[in-house]
C-alpha cells in the first residue's frame, strides 16, 4: 500500500512539472525576451526539482495532497484573473 501512495505522489509531481514547464515556455513566448525565457525555464526546472524532493520526503500524504490542492486553487485563480483581464481588454 505504501508503494501506491508513493506512485500517486510521483504522478502528481510529474503532472505538476509538465504544467510548470508549459507555463514557463508560454510566458517566455509572450514576452519574446531570450533572457526571460531562460529564467522561466530555469524557474520551472527548479520548481520540478523541488517538487520531486517531495516524493522522496516523509511528509504525510494528507499534507502533500493539501499543498498540491492549494497550488491548484492558486493556478485556477491566476487563470481566471488573466482571462477576466483580457476579456475586459477587448
Amino acid at each position: 500500500m505504501g508503494q501506491s501512495k508513493k506512485y500517486d505522489r510521483k504522478k502528481a509531481v510529474d503532472n505538476f512539472g509538465k504544467v510548470m514547464k508549459t507555463f514557463g515556455e508560454t510566458v517566455g513566448e509572450i514576452f519574446e525576451d531570450p533572457e526571460f525565457r531562460k529564467k522561466a525555464k530555469e524557474f520551472s526546472q527548479s520548481f520540478v526539482d523541488a517538487a520531486a524532493k517531495v516524493v522522496e520526503s516523509h511528509i504525510k500524504d494528507d499534507e502533500v495532497k493539501a499543498k498540491f490542492q492549494n497550488v491548484g486553487k492558486a493556478a485556477q485563480n491566476l487563470g481566471q484573473t488573466l482571462t477576466d483581464h483580457f476579456k475586459s481588454a477587448d
